[in-house]
């Protein structure tokens, strides 16, 4: 027989038993979509963290007090260091020229008020420079201004959240607003920006670094923001800030700096790994519906052994019953995996439409190796009821 005769046979075979068909299409396909969706969500969350990497900055080095060496954990976020970060330390590292912008951070929550209303807040110091470095866009008003970081001045950039629970409608710019027991005028609203590194941005404020040294009674900074000149220059850049903060720390190194580009790459890591490991679990469910295919086409085996009796009285071979059973199996497999594909493909466009914020993206490996596998298990598990079907005896079969 001829390929194109095995192929059309098969195919007849597969019509008339509709039941059984539906019923091995719907377990590759099922098998198939599980593993594309599985692979989008673990891509699509590592897209999500990149870009909100991403929205921090460019080019970015985070300077932590505190060396993970020294305390056999990350380093602390506040305090508990041999030499706790300055606003000093930050200007000292102004010097040289591999990095662009530099921002001390202070940080610490208080209570916010306007009129009658209150509310608990993360109170943010720091300074202009701040703003490119985050990417951070002022909606209304301006961002705080230019001037000594050594200086007080009391002014307030709102988070657009804040801004609506405090004035609604209302012209917010030029109010005064209380933080704590300190009066500060509102020069700018930010833009809705969203969470950033689990941080509202909506509902934090701004006020100048010195400024918020003195309202929660420290000279300890959090952190601080570095923009290197170019990508290329953040090695040289990390290792200019740990040489000045030595220099300045009786020559201890006692501070962690971690690079964006650092972070990136850990997270991608994890999430690749995420990403492989929930493919090689929805593979499971195309074993499952390999060995369905194997049960359902041994029974076909069983119920057409007239059939094939003839087939082999009339001079059929061996290698032909067995070519009709694995192109039958290879249909059913390729049939149930294009449906698959389908229905991944409709789900990741569904779920698109309803949730924009979050990536699901279907990976082109994923749809190779679903593909591939899908094909490759259905043959497995079609040999051993098309070995059976070609080893029948042609006299046994005609009379069963």
């Amino acid at each position: 027989m001829r390929l194109e005769d095995n192929i059309g046979f098969s195919f007849g075979a597969l019509t008339s038993g509709r039941g059984r068909s539906w019923l091995m299409l719907l377990a590759m396909a099922i098998g198939v979509s599980s593993i594309m969706l599985l692979t989008a969500l673990g891509e699509g969350a590592r897209f999500y963290v990149n870009d909100k990497f991403a929205g921090l900055g460019t080019n970015l080095l985070i300077v932590l007090p505190g060396r993970s060496e020294t305390t056999g954990g990350p380093p602390p976020l506040v305090g508990g260091t041999p030499r706790d970060l300055t606003l000093e330390d930050a200007l000292s590292l102004k010097r040289t020229s591999t990095i662009r912008r530099s921002a001390p951070v202070a940080l610490g929550s208080a209570p916010l008020s306007y009129g009658s209303l209150e509310r608990e807040v993360t109170v943010v110091g720091s300074t202009a420079e701040l703003e490119p470095i985050r990417n951070l866009e002022t909606k209304r008003g301006r961002f705080l201004p230019v001037m000594d970081p050594r200086r007080e001045a009391p002014v307030v950039v709102l988070g657009a959240k804040l801004k609506q629970i405090l004035f609604g409608n209302e012209q917010a710019l030029g109010k005064w607003v209380r933080i704590q027991d300190s009066r500060f005028q509102v020069i700018g609203v930010l833009d809705p920006a969203g969470e950033s590194l689990g941080m509202d941005v909506g509902e934090m404020v701004i006020i100048p670094v010195s400024s918020a040294l003195r309202l929660f009674n420290t000279n300890t900074l959090f952190r601080i923001m570095i923009q290197a000149s170019g990508k290329e220059s953040i090695p040289r850049a990390k290792q200019a800030v740990l040489d000045i903060i030595k220099a300045r720390h009786d020559d201890e190194e006692d501070i962690t700096i971690i690079t964006q580009d650092a972070l990136l790459a850990t997270f991608d890591g994890i999430f690749q790994a995420l990403t492989y490991t929930v493919a090689g679990i929805g593979a499971i469910s195309l074993v499952v519906a390999g060995i369905l295919i194997m049960n359902v086409m041994l029974i076909s085996v069983s119920r057409r052994t007239a059939e094939i009796g003839l087939l082999i009285a009339v001079g059929g071979a061996q290698r032909t019953i067995l070519q009709l059973f694995l192109i039958e199996a290879a249909l059913l497999s390729l049939s149930g995996a294009l449906a698959g594909v389908a229905i991944a493909y409709a789900a990741v466009w569904l779920a698109g439409y309803w949730y924009p914020g979050f990536p699901l993206i279907i990976p082109n490996w994923s749809l190779i190796a679903a593909l591939v596998v899908s094909l490759g298990v259905g043959l497995l598990f079609g040999v051993l009821p098309a070995r059976k079907a070609a080893k029948l005896d042609p006299v046994q079969a005609l009379m069963g």
